[in-house]
């Protein structure tokens, strides 16, 4: 596993412990779910932007595809 340093003001990183110390897990673990949660949202986000884009111009991609 591949690892990444965050720094974090001091009100990110309270908000942070806090919130691990509550449901009982560690900062890592809520900070890498927080990442994934993150990315799969912003994932379908641009993928459903590049869809309504490949519809919006269908015939101009078929076109160029010619």
């Amino acid at each position: 596993m591949s690892r990444i340093h965050l720094s974090l003001d001091p009100a990110l990183r309270t908000a942070l412990d806090d919130l691990a110390d509550a449901q009982s897990r560690t900062p890592e673990e809520v900070a890498l779910d927080a990442v994934r949660v993150h990315l799969r949202q912003e994932g379908a986000r641009v993928r459903a932007v590049a869809e309504g884009l490949a519809r919006h111009h269908a015939d101009l991609l078929r076109r160029l595809g010619e």
